[in-house]
């Protein structure tokens, strides 16, 4: 079954009888020291120290109609980014995965969004040494989360370039660790809302794109595809996107992209777990070529969507 014909045949009415059921997970579950509940009703402790400081490192796979989307890309980036961090989850990957399907089972949420958190526990590191530190793992689902809503995907946003803020330097924070470190993508979401936008794309301070908050950026030119390689996170949905575009044709580079090569592009859309390819048809208030949708990104945002039902590439939850 395609992604529209999942629309077509009920995904918001199904959701609707989800939220109208007596099941008290339906709203979203969480799993905190392997104790599962209401997500509403989750609590951390209150020095956690990625409560605290932001020490942590997370990933976002998906459930698209009862299937898991990648799961094992992303458990691979969370452990890219424990070893970058020092942390150790103290959920082993197989448990990690087997908690997650029971948990969509439980709340029978079959298009699903999906947190997987490894902090670094109670203790600080000003005080000890990473190995003396207990990290925790959090997990948590709840109905699918929307970037940008299908209405909009269906004309495009609109984006700005970021002027008021740069994308913190990776000589910072790196990139490609998953953080919640956004107070570069707030203050460039702020900046977007005040310049009548929505969507900000943030520079590196050095004529050069990087990424917005929570997606990664790829334009069209020539029937080309171009996205930034340095500044970024190396997104699971990106390069999902750059698989499909190499087999269906259109080939993708990976490189420095100028601030003006946005500009003058044919096509420009985002890509994010949370949305999937989402078009942007106009940028700074001026339209992006004739200010629609344009064919490459409607031809990505169909194979995308299809291919969560690829064997290869994702599996069926036992709801039973």
């Amino acid at each position: 079954m395609s992604f529209t014909d999942h629309i077509a045949n009920g995904y918001r009415r199904r959701f609707d009888e989800l939220r109208a059921s007596n099941n008290p997970l339906a709203d979203g579950i969480a799993c905190v020291d392997g104790e599962y509940l209401p997500v509403y009703e989750a609590r951390i402790p209150l020095l956690d120290q990625g409560f605290l400081k932001s020490d942590l490192t997370y990933d976002v796979p998906a459930i698209w109609d009862g299937r898991f989307f990648r799961l094992d890309d992303h458990l691979d980036r969370l452990e890219r980014g424990c070893e970058l961090l020092r942390l150790k989850s103290p959920m082993p990957r197989e448990e990690i995965k087997n908690r997650l399907v029971e948990m969509a089972a439980l709340s029978g949420i079959r298009d699903g969004y999906v947190m997987i958190v490894v902090t670094r526990g109670l203790r600080y590191l000003r005080q000890y040494a990473p190995e003396d530190c207990t990290n925790f793992c959090y997990l948590m689902l709840t109905p699918y989360v929307w970037v940008m809503d299908l209405e909009m995907q269906k004309a495009g946003g609109q984006a700005i370039i970021a002027r008021t803020v740069r994308r913190t330097p990776p000589g910072a924070i790196d990139p490609t660790v998953k953080n919640l470190q956004w107070g570069d993508f707030t203050r460039g979401l702020l900046e977007a809302r005040d310049r009548g936008a929505v969507y900000p794309i943030l520079t590196d301070g050095d004529t050069n794109i990087t990424e917005g908050s929570g997606f990664n950026v790829m334009l069209v030119k020539d029937r080309k595809i171009y996205t930034p390689r340095k500044g970024v996170l190396e997104g699971v949905t990106r390069k999902t996107v750059m698989e499909l575009a190499e087999q269906l044709g259109f080939p993708c580079t990976v490189d420095d992209v100028p601030v003006q090569m946005v500009y003058d592009c044919d096509e420009l859309f985002m890509v994010t777990t949370a949305g999937g390819v989402m078009p942007i048809t106009y940028l700074d208030g001026k339209p992006i070529g004739d200010g629609k949708v344009g064919p490459i990104t409607q031809t990505l945002w169909k194979a995308y969507w299809d291919a969560h039902y690829d064997p290869a590439l994702s599996f069926a939850i036992d709801y039973r």
